[in-house]
Order: C-alpha cells, then sequence, then structure tokens
C-alpha cells in the first residue's frame, strides 16, 4: 500500500469532513496525519476483526481535538462507514462528535481532555506486561499538551515499570490554539526531558515522512527495558500553503476559495506521489 499517496487522500476526506460538520481542528489533523497512517496500516495489528481480541494492539489518541483526521483513519480502515461519517459528524445527535467517542468501533477511550492519553497507556501497558500479552501500546499527543503535569506523572511512571510496550509520538508542530509552544510554554530540550526521566527517544526529523516514521517505529518495538517516544517534528497544516504553519489553522473551517485552493494542493500531491 502507497501510505504516501494515502495520507493526501485521507486529508482530503478530513478536510471534505471539516467543511460538512462545519467544525474542527484542521491544523492538527494535517499534521498528525502521517502518524496515524503509519500506525493503522503498517504498525499496528488491529483491525474490525480482532478488536475485542485481548491480544490486539491498543492506541490512545490523547490530542483528541485531531479527531477528524482519527475518524477519516478508522473509516479507511473499515471500523465504520465513511457515508454515516460524513453525514452525520457533529451534527446534533451523532455518534460522531468533536472528539473520540469510545461507543464507536475501534476507538478504546474518551479522550480530548489533554493530559490524559498517556497515564491512561501507561495501565494498558502494565496490564499487558501482567497478563504476559505481546501486544503494543502507541499514543500520539500534542506539542502543547506536554504542558499537561499529569503527561509527566505518567512518563515517570512509566520508566519505573520499565514498560518497553510502551510508544508515545509527540506530533512536534510548534503551534497550539494560543501562538508558538516556545512563547506559550517552552519545552526547551525536549528529547533531554524525556531522556532524563529514563526513556529511550527517536528524532524524527520529518514527522509526515512515512519511511522515516516507519523505521523510527521500528527502532522503538527493537528497544527493551524502557519506554520510547518519537519526537515528531511536523508541520501544522501540513499538504497546503493556505494552511502551512499559519496559528490561525488550528481550528478552522476553509471559506469557498480556501477550500477550493487546498483541496487542489492536496490532490496534486496525492498524485504526485501515486
Amino acid at each position: 500500500m502507497n501510505l504516501k499517496a494515502l495520507s493526501y487522500k485521507l486529508r482530503q476526506d478530513t478536510v471534505d469532513l471539516i467543511r460538512a460538520g462545519k467544525a474542527g481542528h484542521i491544523g492538527g489533523d494535517m499534521s498528525v496525519m502521517e502518524i496515524l497512517t503509519e500506525l493503522y496500516f503498517d504498525q499496528m495489528n488491529i483491525s474490525p476483526e480482532n478488536m475485542d481480541s485481548p491480544d490486539r494492539e491498543y492506541f490512545v489518541m490523547s490530542k483528541g481535538h485531531s479527531v477528524e483526521a482519527y475518524y477519516s483513519v478508522l473509516a479507511e480502515k473499515g471500523f465504520f462507514q465513511k457515508e454515516e461519517l460524513h453525514k452525520t459528524f457533529s451534527k446534533f445527535g451523532s455518534r460522531f462528535i468533536g472528539h473520540p467517542n469510545n461507543k464507536l468501533p475501534g476507538i478504546e477511550m474518551n479522550s480530548g481532555s489533554l493530559g490524559h492519553g498517556l497515564p491512561v497507556c501507561v495501565g494498558m501497558a502494565k496490564a499487558g506486561k501482567m497478563d504476559g500479552r505481546n501486544c503494543r501500546v502507541y499514543t500520539v499527543m500534542g506539542d502543547g499538551e506536554l504542558a499537561e503535569g499529569s503527561v509527566w506523572e505518567g512518563v515517570m511512571a512509566a520508566s519505573h515499570y520499565k514498560l518497553d510496550n510502551l510508544c508515545a509520538v509527540v506530533d512536534r508542530n510548534r503551534l497550539q490554539i494560543s501562538g508558538g509552544t516556545e512563547e506559550v510554554m517552552a519545552h526547551g530540550d525536549l528529547h533531554g526531558r524525556f531522556r532524563s526521566f529514563g526513556w529511550h527517544v527517536i528524532d524524527v526529523k520529518d514527522g509526515n515522512d512515512v519511511e522515516e516514521l516507519h523505521a523510527a517505529f521500528e527502532e522503538a518495538k527493537a528497544v527493551k527495558g524502557k519506554p520510547s517516544v518519537l519526537i515528531a517534528n511536523t508541520v501544522k497544516g501540513k499538504g497546503s500553503p493556505v494552511m502551512e504553519n499559519k496559528v490561525n489553522w488550528h481550528h478552522k473551517v476553509p471559506l469557498d476559495e480556501e477550500y477550493a485552493q487546498i483541496m487542489k494542493d492536496l490532490k496534486a500531491r496525492e498524485e504526485a506521489l501515486a
């Protein structure tokens, strides 16, 4: 499967979803797309067929506001129908709400209150160890999310329990709702911070490159005795100059002219990669 082209097809699906629902965190949806695509179509043992098996692999979308990208990936994977998703997303009474909803197949937990995903995944990974299972646990966090203290409690616990079946990903797009991360709440040496807590740190220089992500996830699988984190350097709004690296696209519904240009840019990139 050509995951590079697929990531741009799914971006188009996501933009259409946001237009239909008249809401969405489009910038972070675009930055996280290759991470989700690589996880669901290459790395994780999870599908509609085994989603109730205790031996499946587990994923929590901790940055739950990027739910539109997450829904698009799950629909492509076959967990639910695209038609229902696009017709009902963000509508009154819909099960496709604006943050992950664990009433939907394939979603382990409700998320969106930032800082919860990693601590929950620590519990999942610890339980897997106690039960003697070989399954891995993954979570994706936003870089703005790392200001939450509960993240660092989870980081500390994961290292203490030597959870080498746990892999976290930081979507390091350097922008959050109120500005640049280094102005709002600076991370400084983020790699060194995780290392100081006893984690194996992998720097993904281009977090929008599925090949580099693939190599990083494979490296994480080989690490023993400690959890791993991928610092994935991504571009907020990736895929169109209309959105890229612009803080006002954190949460935005494209206007007609913006939509037309964004979809043109995304389609061109998909075709170039096909």
